[in-house]
């Protein structure tokens, strides 16, 4: 499976952006696409994750939940987006999107074995 994220940018705190991150190869039985970031000095963490055959879900981050909504691109059945509203400087960091192949809790980094390169959000005070 590849990945290819993109969207990010510089943006004013209080503003939005949209992540997109288009999966391709052998993407059946997949479980899970997220979204994960790490901000300069700090670990990874889970933002968001929408199940890959749409049943449940999806998930967010206590830190992003009603500002960020994670879905389906409604024409290209492998692509997701992460639309990002109210942003806050603290939301600063490399977001990577990822793909996990095995069920459970889709909030552990642990068990996604795709990831994507990175796309910077910069948030501004």
């Amino acid at each position: 499976v590849q990945l290819q994220a993109c969207g990010g940018g510089l943006v004013q705190a209080g503003g939005s952006l949209r992540l997109s991150c288009e999966a391709s190869g052998r993407t059946f039985g997949s479980y899970f696409m997220a979204w994960f970031r790490q901000a300069p000095g700090k670990e990874r963490e889970f933002v968001a994750a929408i199940r890959w055959n749409g049943a449940g879900g999806p998930y967010y981050a206590d830190s992003v939940k009603g500002r960020f909504a994670v879905a389906r691109d409604s024409a290209r059945r492998n692509a997701v987006h992460l639309q990002m509203n109210s942003l806050k400087s603290e939301d600063t960091a490399v977001y990577y999107c990822a793909v996990r192949n095995a069920p459970g809790a889709p909030t552990s980094d642990a068990e996604y074995g795709y990831w994507g390169q990175g796309t910077d959000v910069t948030v501004s005070s």
